[in-house]
């Protein structure tokens, strides 16, 4: 029923990624050969989604701990490639996290033996995901009205994920159970990641999905009676707050506004507990707000702001679904349920 947007065969180390800047066009797979080709997928959001994003990585350094093994500077050159995969996004949290625990089996003089151990580590962090998303979708079904009009942003599902996503998680886990839902899906400029890819991925499922504009989303909400509002995020603080594609914070102050709940959807390797409410925020290519699909759209040379990201603060937050539950986006339950990240 999902999409399945990032596949690494463990014997041969192919790794190929399905290219989401053709979508909805075109299904497109390619094979990532260098470093310097997944970088690049990951700048172009070739393959994007904080937790997908995270599990591309750490493919990648299992291929590049693969080649390097006969290299007698394996291990600086391994941590060099590490700290440039971590730099390809700084706001998600997750790929430093991944990156970060694998560099950790980085020691000894038996190169082979830890170029094999960070590819079965990598293996086993994204087929424990696949039930931590399902888990995940589990657990937001107990808060969303079953049939209700849910409204999200961005793409936090099967493409963005290993499987089933965060925010769309429980629209999946509601159709395997015969659970309907009606779902409001912004478009997300100015990559349209909501028109292309949430839109196309739920359609693709024969899951009931209605594209809207931005800035569509207070009348949407008023005459379509939105019943919640759930979204993904790539970064979550010890203090709740939460880090989400640029248009999620506008969300939760209609939300708060109309009376509707706001629940962020994530699994633990989401959280970062050492960073407060001070998050790095990407900025990205003026060209992205000034052309679509390689038109212009508004004045050359004109001066953009184009930050990738919002913060939403946690008073704005209903709840956070996780895999072992829903919290209060407080610091004292966060602190409490999580205790770190999923990949120590």
């Amino acid at each position: 029923m999902s999409v399945q947007s990032i596949h690494f065969d463990a014997d041969t180390e192919v790794l190929t990624i399905l290219d989401q800047t053709l979508l909805p066009q075109e299904e497109r797979y390619i094979e990532v050969l260098t470093l310097e080709q997944a970088e690049q997928a990951i700048k172009s959001l070739q393959v994007r989604g904080a937790p997908a994003i995270a599990y591309f990585g750490a493919f990648v350094l299992a291929k590049e701990a693969s080649r390097l093994q006969d290299n007698l500077y394996f291990h600086r050159q391994l941590d060099q490639v590490g700290q440039r995969l971590i730099a390809t996004r700084p706001t998600a949290v997750n790929l430093q996290h991944i990156i970060e625990s694998l560099l950790r089996l980085n020691v000894g003089e038996d190169f082979e033996q830890i170029a094999k151990a960070i590819k079965v580590r990598a293996i086993e962090i994204y087929e424990q995901d696949v039930a931590t998303y399902r888990t995940i979708g589990e657990h937001a079904l107990t808060v969303l009205p079953a049939g209700g009009n849910v409204l999200t942003i961005c793409n936090a599902g099967a493409i963005a994920t290993s499987r089933y996503g965060t925010a769309l998680a429980p629209f999946y886990v509601g159709k395997e159970r015969g659970i309907p839902f009606r779902v409001f899906a912004s478009e997300t400029r100015p990559l349209l990641q909501g028109a292309r890819l949430t839109v196309w991925e739920l359609d693709r499922a024969d899951i009931d999905v209605t594209l809207i504009t931005d800035n569509m989303a207070a009348w949407t909400i008023q005459t379509k009676q939105i019943d919640a509002i759930i979204v993904g995020a790539d970064r979550i603080t010890r203090t709740g707050h939460t880090a989400n594609k640029i248009g999620t914070l506008q969300l939760a102050i209609l939300a708060k506004h109309y009376g509707i709940p706001f629940y962020v959807a994530a699994p633990h390797s989401t959280f970062d507990l050492e960073a407060d409410d001070t998050i790095q925020i990407e900025e990205r290519d003026a060209h992205e707000v000034t052309h679509i699909g390689g038109h212009p759209t508004a004045l050359v040379g004109i001066t953009v702001f184009n930050p990738a990201f919002d913060v939403t603060p946690p008073e704005l937050i209903t709840g956070l679904i996780t895999e072992t539950g829903v919290l209060e986006p407080t610091e004292s339950v966060i602190v409490q349920h999580v205790g770190g990240n999923a990949y120590v």
